[in-house]
């Protein structure tokens, strides 16, 4: 294996291309251990010691030390790794050890963040926050399940209620324009057309979903 070309990162880190092809980040110290440099061959041996022992465990503690300072799903965290340049055997390797301590947790963390935002988020928005941070559609369902077999119930006509008296909106002198108004931002909090009209009570019933084209 021909060390083919080395770019340097940062001063303490550089990328390591074999045959033409990118093969990983190491540090100079690990450089000048290995004898890495542009036109050396890299032995058999030493190329599985930096793929078996010296990236796996550095993957590994760069995982541990991001949990430390906030919870991560499984997707946010492969990211960091890969924004890390860390080869993806490697990156699988550290994913697999710090869940099986339980560090990372998909179902928990959509558990706990249905529980932390059950009175200020509509259901349709967590659920498409959580598909966002990598959370798979089944997951997200148990979650669900778990949530409310604990006791977890979400009211959404209350939760409509609130922003509604927030918006200081009242049904019986808001014209057309301000319905829409209301309407629309009820919708991009994620909310059903049912249950916006349903909390209006006297809003006009030729508000639709249809209405309005929303990225949400």
């Amino acid at each position: 294996m021909q060390i083919t070309q080395i770019i340097e990162l940062s001063k303490s880190r550089s990328k390591v291309y074999i045959d033409q092809e990118f093969a990983f980040v190491l540090y100079k110290g690990e450089l000048r251990i290995y004898h890495i440099h542009e036109g050396a061959e890299l032995s058999e041996n030493d190329y599985l010691q930096i793929m078996r022992e010296v990236l796996p465990k550095r993957a590994k503690l760069r995982a541990m030390n991001l949990l430390k300072s906030r919870q991560y799903t499984t997707q946010q965290l492969r990211i960091k790794l890969e924004q890390g340049f860390y080869p993806e055997e490697v990156i699988e390797e550290a994913l697999s050890y710090v869940a099986g301590f339980h560090y990372i947790d998909d179902l928990q963390y959509a558990i706990d963040y249905i529980t932390y935002h059950e009175t200020g988020k509509s259901r349709k928005r967590m659920e498409q926050d959580l598909q966002r941070k990598g959370i798979s559609k089944e997951v997200i369902e148990k979650a669900w399940q778990m949530w409310e077999a604990d006791g977890g119930l979400q009211d959404e006509q209350e939760m409509i209620s609130k922003l509604l008296e927030k918006k200081h909106y009242n049904p019986d002198t808001a014209d057309y324009k301000e319905q829409q108004r209301i309407f629309a931002f009820l919708m991009r909090k994620g909310f059903s057309g049912e249950q916006i009209r349903k909390a209006m009570n006297n809003c006009d019933l030729y508000l639709t979903e249809e209405s309005f084209q929303f990225k949400i």
